[in-house]
Parts: structure tokens; sequence; C-alpha cells
């Protein structure tokens, strides 16, 4: 017995679109991600500064009191909200780069 022949499906519609070229230049987005890196160690250092003016010692030597633990939370804050504050600097500035 012969087998019949599989038909052929057609491509997903979004393979066959050509993708649309960034309309950021790499320029633009090596200023994105300077300025992401510059506001998260800018950030830290200020989460850094905080903790310490409230006593929340994240390299305190007597180890991961819950102090220490409360300083290291204020670092990766104020971290994140330097990447944040950069990102929103760069989309007012080019627009949003959607990467």
């Amino acid at each position: 017995m012969a087998r019949k022949p599989r038909p052929q499906t057609p491509a997903p519609a979004t393979a066959t679109k050509p993708t649309s070229p960034s309309p950021h230049s790499n320029r633009q987005l090596l200023v994105l991600g300077v300025a992401q890196a510059v506001g998260f160690f800018a950030g830290a250092v200020l989460g850094r500064g905080l903790g310490m003016l409230l006593g929340l010692d994240a390299f305190a030597p007597e180890g991961y009191s819950g102090r220490a633990i409360a300083g290291i939370a204020l670092i990766g804050l104020g971290g994140g909200a330097g990447v944040q504050a950069a990102r929103l600097w760069y989309i007012r500035r080019h627009g949003d780069p959607k990467v």
C-alpha cells in the first residue's frame, strides 16, 4: 500500500516577515548601556549611604543579621532605582528602544 504524501503546511506569518532594523543606532544603545551601568553604581552607592545613615550596615562584622540584610536590600533597591532612572532618561531623550 502506497503512502499518501503529507500536505505542506504554510510557514507561520511571523517567519515570512522581514525583521525591521532597530531605529536606534549602536552608538545610542551603547549610551543606554553605559547610562544604566552608571545609574546602577550611583544608586547602589546612594543606597549604601542611606543604609549607613539609618544604621543598616550591609558589611557589618557580625555577619548576616537583620540590620545587615536590610542594608543589602537598600543597596539593591538603590541600584535598581538608578537603572530605571537611567532608562527613563534615555527614553525621554531617544525614545523607547524596545530591547
